[in-house]
């Protein structure tokens, strides 16, 4: 009795399996097809080479400053030598600060993307949700990221419908 009301329960679940309708799109594909994501993607690029140059020249100045106290500590009285660690401790700490600020979590390279991206990534969000009632899709899968499909049959890329939506091409 238990293997036939198990047998009838996933046959159910199979049978409803095969009446779900779903298409799979590729983010990936679509925001590269963007010029706004493109144009987006170029400006935070530029300010986060902006800002590693930033940290890069002060890690250059750390270095010299290592390099300096290397050089000089066998000539440093105790009290010097315990400012200049302590500089250098500063310098460093500095350094990790400024790090953690621009591109840590919820830094100020993650508030920029959040400014920058987020509105195009909902736009398709948005774009993809219309195409999926309006077709009446019951999921709508991406391949871009996160989920690994092996096989997709090509048909099922849906990602020209969203660009259409979104008016590109």
């Amino acid at each position: 009795m238990k293997k036939i009301f198990l047998l009838a329960f996933f046959s159910g679940i199979a049978m409803m399996g095969f009446s779900q309708k779903y298409a799979i799109i590729d983010t990936r594909y679509i925001l590269d097809k963007m010029p706004e994501y493109k144009a987006a993607q170029k400006q935070l690029d530029d300010i986060a080479a902006g800002w590693q140059k930033e940290i890069d020249t002060k890690q250059m100045e750390l270095d010299n400053m290592y390099k300096s106290f290397e050089a000089e500590q066998v000539m440093l009285t105790e009290e010097l030598k315990k400012k200049r660690e302590d500089q250098l401790f500063n310098k460093e700490k500095e350094l990790r600060d400024l790090q953690r600020k621009r591109f840590g979590f919820e830094g100020d390279l993650f508030k920029k993307r959040q400014e920058l991206i987020k509105p195009i990534q909902d736009r398709v969000y948005n774009a993809v949700q219309k195409m999926a009632i309006n077709k009446e899709y019951d999921f709508v899968l991406d391949k871009s990221e996160g989920i690994t499909i092996i096989f997709a049959d090509p048909k099922l890329d849906k990602s020209e419908d969203v660009l259409k939506e979104l008016g590109i091409k």
